[in-house]
């Protein structure tokens, strides 16, 4: 697939844009078969674009239950489709050509480079290697927790089985579950191992592989962290408990109200953790109080970190904005973080992504405001929730019309690729400007 794509030229944005857009496509048409659903029915294919683009996107987001629809291939293929959107269809690629033992080309690389969100091409086929293992070893640890847990509520088979899916689901911050009837792991609300276990998948999924890696070689042969690795770990452990204390606070005498002191705590952190980007719940986000809603639209909005499975503008970019209002705040000139000063170009990304995702969100969330029958916060919900790649729901996305679900799935796509990539891919193609214009004053407020 990658060398057809480079063959037609395309620049490492346009093609993975189109690599994404293909996998979509045949998705679609399998889950529209019969042979995908329990009934034997062939689901819509407006159906299946959506169900196909929330699980290459790795949202989570559905319009008909996964465990109760879904027969076992069906759900097998959603596995794939996560699996592959995950990862990265550059990453797949990749990996079936070291297994061929083909070598990478330069423009190969280019794509890598841009898919992972890399500065640089040095070192990107090692990256590749230690993101698959890194993942699959995660997955199958994952799936063994889960699997001891689950069979001592369901025979062995199906236990490995939803261990499996909910490892994969989980680690790729995807939300898809097959408990069925739309529960994700609200049965499991005050569990702690299964808590844990899913928290811990979906943060090592959130903080993205390079950062994985970075951690593993600190511990084991005393490498210094990046400024990069630093500032997600610390962003992450920060938006973490500021989340649980949000919720904790605004929930205590509501949803959390019939949960004991373990429970309290464990919902908290775990509706902290789903938000950024894994779209699991066990709480009923349709009965959160309106602040608690609003303030997981912040969290959905803001997302994980860069190179990872998650969505959002990522938790890097939050971070530059932060420290280009406290320098500003202060008379300074520099932005520094962790003792290191970024670069003018960080910065103008970083607005850049921000005004491009709250431009994205604010015109879907207008044209879904009147084509569906429903209160404004939950519309805005299932936005963000989409272009975040979470899938968390109010329970509004089953009901959406044809037109809600085509511009979700529009939302999603340019959610999991990001708005600047997309702009890059869609747009005319850059050129060197040979000169500067004049030096004008502008009065900011």
């Amino acid at each position: 697939m990658a060398n057809f794509f480079n063959r037609l030229r395309l620049s490492p944005p346009r093609i993975l844009v189109c690599g994404f857009a293909l996998i979509i496509v045949l998705g679609a048409v399998l889950l529209s078969q019969p042979f995908a659903s329990k009934d034997g029915s062939a689901l819509r294919y407006i159906d299946a674009i959506f169900t196909a683009t929330s699980a290459t996107c790795v949202t989570g987001l559905v319009v008909v239950d996964t465990g109760t629809y879904f027969s076992v291939t069906g759900q097998l293929i959603l596995l794939m489709l996560i699996q592959m959107g995950g990862l990265g269809f550059m990453t797949m690629a990749t990996l079936i050509a070291l297994m061929l033992g083909k070598r990478i080309s330069l423009r190969e690389r280019m794509v890598l480079q841009e898919a992972m969100g890399q500065q640089n091409m040095e070192g990107i086929v090692r990256l590749i290697r230690q993101v698959i293992v890194f993942s699959v070893t995660i997955e199958a640890v994952g799936a063994l927790l889960f699997t001891i847990r689950w069979a001592f509520d369901m025979p062995l088979g199906q236990a490995a089985y939803f261990g499996l899916f909910h490892a994969v689901s989980f680690f790729n911050n995807a939300g898809f579950d097959v408990f069925g009837e739309y529960r994700s792991l609200t049965p499991y609300v005050d569990d702690p191992f299964v808590n844990m276990v899913s928290m811990a998948l979906i943060i090592l999924g959130g903080i993205g592989f390079v950062v994985m890696k970075e951690v593993w070689e600190h511990r084991k042969f005393g490498k210094k962290l990046s400024l990069h690795s630093k500032v997600v770990l610390a962003m992450t452990g920060f938006l973490i408990l500021i989340g649980a204390l949000v919720i904790f606070t605004f929930e205590f005498t509501n949803t959390l109200e019939p949960l004991n002191w373990r429970g309290k705590i464990l919902a908290s952190l775990f509706q902290s953790v789903t938000p950024r980007t894994a779209g699991a719940n066990t709480l009923d986000l349709a009965e959160l109080r309106q602040a608690s809603q609003f303030f997981l639209i912040i969290l959905m909005f803001i997302g994980a970190g860069p190179g990872s499975t998650a969505g959002g503008i990522k938790i890097t970019t939050l971070a530059t904005l932060f420290g280009c209002v406290k320098a500003m705040s202060r008379g300074k000139q520099d932005i520094v973080l962790f003792h290191h000063r970024l670069a003018p170009d960080r910065v103008f990304k970083a607005v850049t992504v921000t005004m491009m995702g709250l431009g994205l969100v604010i015109i879907v969330a207008m044209v879904l405001s009147t084509t569906e029958d429903a209160a404004f916060i939950r519309i805005l919900f299932e936005t963000v929730s989409a272009f975040g790649t979470v899938g968390l729901s109010t329970g509004l996305t089953p009901d959406l019309s044809d037109i809600g679900r085509i511009l979700l799935s529009v939302t999603m796509f340019a959610g999991r690729l990001g708005p600047l990539t997309l702009a890059y891919a869609l747009g005319p193609g850059t050129e060197k400007e040979l000169y500067r214009h004049p030096e004008g004053k502008l009065i900011i407020a």
